[in-house]
């Protein structure tokens, strides 16, 4: 071989054994520029500052939790479990007592007031992705932000190809409203466990934190009562249209719940009374003032149908169905439901509502309802909602 190559060879290999002090390694390319305010971000964050830069995620990359909480590993495994189809990279959550190294994420928790339960701060520089925040539920809302900050086939549950960039900056955002409801009509029409998921799935990914579950209607009651069984097993068999219907047993109901607390997301169960009850009218007869089962239902029109309010089995009924479900339901609410009661006179109604309100006030949590409940004589409380006091009448 002659020398003039032999010396080629040489020299190529003292560049690869000696990268850094020969100057020969390979120049990492710049980032991206990336305008952060131009990005779509729901809900609109309180401030965004752009650094006209981007973070690149590749499969080097890590997400690293603040090291001491089971909880912030487990959020940093609901977003690996995001990032890891579509990018096929496999993700890792390790936890860390310091900002680790460059080019990957931080979730930690700092001491910061002004953000509250919700709140986070979000800086993005080319070399880490460093999410803060006062408390878990927080960072949760802050890991939605990353996720509509990658490009959409994030969300695709098959490998996707990259690059995976987020553009540069710094997010600080506190929700206005303490409440950020969506609600679920299940009684109408029945829907299984699972697509009960994909719904707080979908809500949590917009930072929403309370679900409202309609659970019983004219056309159906979702929710398994040990009391009262046939509210389920009658109640329960038919929907809107026709159909099986359907009703959730304890034990899932348990889980929709937790599923939702694991999103940091509140179940809001509604019982609607005295109206909308023809599925627990057609199961239980001596809840109709004549003492006679109704039909089931499977039409749409409202305001037909109401309990007995004068009858003592009426309020022995809800209180047996309120103590159940409040022993399944963490989240401070039920919803009696109370509208469009048409058939139910007024001088009726009103003392129903006042009645109704101390027995869920008995199990220990506060009424909702629709507007018309105002009409009873409401008691003022303090309702407690996911880091913030509202003050209702």
């Amino acid at each position: 071989m002659p020398t003039n190559r032999i010396t080629y060879y040489s020299a190529t290999l003292w560049c690869v054994v000696l990268l850094t002090f020969m100057g020969c390694a390979p120049k990492k390319a710049p980032p991206i520029s990336m305008d952060l305010a131009q990005e779509s971000i729901i809900p609109i964050p309180v401030s965004v500052k752009a650094t006209n830069s981007s973070f690149e995620l590749t499969d080097q990359s890590e997400i690293y939790v603040q090291t001491g909480s089971e909880e912030l590993l487990k959020i940093g495994q609901f977003l690996a479990d995001k990032l890891n189809p579509s990018t096929g990279f496999g993700f890792t959550v390790k936890a860390s007592t310091a900002t680790p190294d460059d080019g990957n994420i931080y979730l930690s928790l700092k001491k910061d007031a002004a953000l509250g339960e919700e709140g986070y701060v979000l800086n993005i520089t080319p070399e880490l992705v460093h999410l803060e925040a006062n408390a878990p539920a927080g960072l949760f809302r802050g890991v939605q932000t990353i996720r509509q900050l990658l490009p959409a086939k994030i969300e695709m549950s098959s490998k996707q190809e990259g690059p995976w960039r987020m553009a540069s900056g710094t997010i600080n955002d506190v929700p206005v409203y303490a409440f950020r409801g969506a609600m679920f009509d299940v009684a109408r029409h029945f829907f299984s466990v699972e697509d009960v998921k994909r719904y707080i799935d979908l809500i949590a990914a917009y930072k929403m934190n309370v679900m409202h579950l309609h659970l019983s209607d004219d056309q159906g009651w979702r929710i398994e009562i040990k009391s009262w069984p046939k509210l389920a097993e009658h109640g329960g068999k038919t929907q809107v249209g026709g159909g099986k219907g359907g009703y959730y047993t304890q034990e899932q109901y348990k889980d929709i719940v937790q599923y939702a607390l694991d999103r940091y997301i509140t179940i809001i169960p509604e019982i609607d009374m005295p109206g909308h009850t023809n599925a627990a009218l057609a199961a239980y007869p001596e809840l109709n003032c004549d003492g006679k089962a109704r039909e089931l239902y499977t039409g749409t029109e409202v305001g037909f149908s109401t309990l007995c309010t004068q009858n003592e089995i009426t309020y022995k009924f809800i209180d047996d169905v309120m103590k159940e479900l409040a022993a399944m339901t963490p989240g401070p609410y039920i919803h009696i439901g109370g509208d469009e009661s048409h058939v139910t006179k007024k001088e009726d109604y009103i003392p129903f509502v006042n009645r109704v309100q101390n027995i869920v006030l008995k199990y220990g949590k506060q009424v909702i309802g629709w507007d018309e409940i105002a009409l009873g004589t409401l008691k003022k409380v303090l309702l407690y909602s996911i880091g913030q006091t509202l003050k209702m009448r």
